[in-house]
């Protein structure tokens, strides 16, 4: 069933508004995980309102949350996201965080009170959009050991990289600190398919290819300890720095939908052309997707590509043409929407 954007927000936004939540966090919210999923991020885009709707219900979330942005330094904001919804805390954020950059060259807002935020690929895309390089970053829920260790300690913290890339695809790095994301192990397990023994461990620290039995172990770091390690220093950016709950201090929120997660959220923003002409920057884009591509494919039917350019390419093309749900998915969100 396809969808176009204005239709997928608008049901997205009555869903959220349906359930208390305050109609302008309704609607910043539904802006980006619509745009998520027009990113080509299923996993993280409009399967996971009814998610956020079970705990906003639940109390996890606050409906009422207004967030409060301050100003501790001319580059620095501090947002107070008053525990609601986190893609909508995001966005605002990340608007605060290019303000600052705006008046003084390079703009970093840290948030505390957040919840889940989903994909940072669209936040990093609207920050590109304006002209902005970016690094974000965000806490979560434990899945990590510690490096040597074998207790879950660490989120999966995602690291988010832009480069603006005026009239053509900017570049988008949006990837978690594990092998791969955890719902990517969640779908196997409700599908009952295996996953490579390189994704996760059973509860017991064993690696395994059974879907179910990692759902109750632990993620494998991407390069081992150095991920972890490297999951540790962004969850205490994002959490230590913001003053948000940091490491096992943030709750499971698919086991306890009702806790209060306080989740930290890290947003840095540089306005590219106070260094650069924004054609030079072009035309040195240009020149990277050149030197990338004298690299032989191992296999000529996967293009080697700068990171981004699929999710903008299913962006365009899901503007052009609305995007692909699955019809159970759309009478979800109708049934939201109508509660």
């Amino acid at each position: 069933m396809r969808l176009a954007e204005a239709e997928a927000r608008d049901l997205t936004t009555r869903a959220f508004y349906r359930s208390g939540v305050r109609l302008d966090m309704a609607e910043d919210a539904a802006r980006m995980l619509t745009l998520t999923e027009m990113m080509g991020i299923p996993t993280h885009g409009l399967a996971r309102v009814s998610t956020y709707v079970e705990r906003v219900r639940a109390g996890g979330v606050n409906p009422d949350a207004d967030p409060r942005i301050t100003a501790p330094a001319p580059a620095l904001r501090r947002v107070d996201g008053q525990n609601g919804l986190g893609a909508a805390v995001a966005f605002r954020a990340t608007q605060a965080a290019m303000e600052a950059a705006r008046e003084v060259g390079i703009g970093a807002a840290f948030c505390h009170g957040s919840s889940h935020l989903g994909a940072l690929a669209p936040h990093l895309y609207l920050a590109a959009e304006e002209g902005f390089a970016a690094l974000f970053t965000s806490n979560s829920a434990p899945m990590i050991a510690p490096s040597g260790g074998q207790t879950a300690t660490i989120g999966n913290a995602p690291l988010g990289i832009a480069i603006p890339n005026p009239g053509r695809a900017p570049v988008i790095l949006d990837m978690a600190l594990s092998v791969v994301a955890r719902s990517r192990v969640r779908k196997a397990a409700a599908a009952g398919a295996p996953i490579p023994e390189s994704w996760a461990t059973d509860a017991e620290g064993r690696p395994t290819t059974d879907a179910k039995k990692a759902m109750e172990g632990l993620m494998q770091a991407v390069g081992g300890g150095k991920g972890a390690n490297l999951a540790l220093c962004l969850d205490l950016l994002a959490g230590g720095l913001s003053g948000a709950g940091m490491l096992t201090e943030i709750p499971n929120a698919n086991l306890a939908p009702g806790a209060t997660a306080n989740v930290g959220h890290m947003f840095i923003v540089i306005d590219a052309e106070r260094l650069l002409p924004m054609e030079t920057l072009t035309d040195r884009l240009c020149d990277a997707r050149m030197m990338l591509e004298s690299s032989a494919a191992i296999d000529p039917a996967q293009a080697i590509r700068l990171p981004g350019a699929r999710a903008v390419a299913a962006l365009e093309t899901a503007r052009a043409q609305g995007m692909s749900l699955a019809p159970g998915l759309v009478d979800e969100l109708e049934r939201l929407a109508a509660a």
